[in-house]
């Protein structure tokens, strides 16, 4: 695993993709959070009333950003690699590459999956694909993520492994 997502500048990107929140997710969590500022407008009359929405509404768009802060990205150069997050792994050590689609998500992230396998669900992305690992050394069986294109990141692993 890597120590930084900077390190992925080193190659060439060949494919990269933000799991940001779409934006048809953002109005009720904002709607709640200004229904919570309401509330707390009606129980603490000694503090001004735009005090809460000014707390609150900002807090809760930081909030949605930062869960769509996750990336997918293959690199290319001399050591091509899969980054998912922060976690990277060489393409040299990619094994079999399986696109699941959003049927089949919730028995692969449950009863079908392992506890020792690294996962990066978003809820908000339909299909993951799933990667075995080849390194004898790794304790991962596979990497399970959510992708929006997994066919293309499926051949790009597949032409780079």
């Amino acid at each position: 695993m890597g120590n930084s997502a900077s390190a992925a500048v080193q190659g060439t990107v060949k494919y990269s993709e933000r799991l940001y929140l779409p934006w048809w997710s953002w109005p009720l969590p904002m709607l709640g959070a200004a229904l919570i500022g309401a509330e707390i407008n009606t129980s603490y009359t000694a503090i001004p009333f735009w005090v809460p929405y000014v707390v609150l509404l900002p807090l809760m768009a930081i909030f949605l950003v930062t869960m769509g802060r996750s990336r997918v990205r293959v690199t290319g150069g001399d050591e091509p690699e899969l980054w998912v997050g922060d976690a990277h792994l060489p393409l040299r050590y990619v094994g079999e590459v399986e696109i699941i689609d959003r049927e089949r998500k919730r028995k692969a992230l449950g009863p079908e999956g392992d506890p020792a396998s690294y996962s990066m669900h978003r809820g908000w992305v339909g299909p993951v694909l799933r990667i075995g690992l080849t390194d004898p050394s790794d304790p991962t069986p596979y990497w399970l993520f959510s992708t929006r294109k997994p066919q293309v990141v499926a051949a790009l692993l597949r032409d780079e492994g």
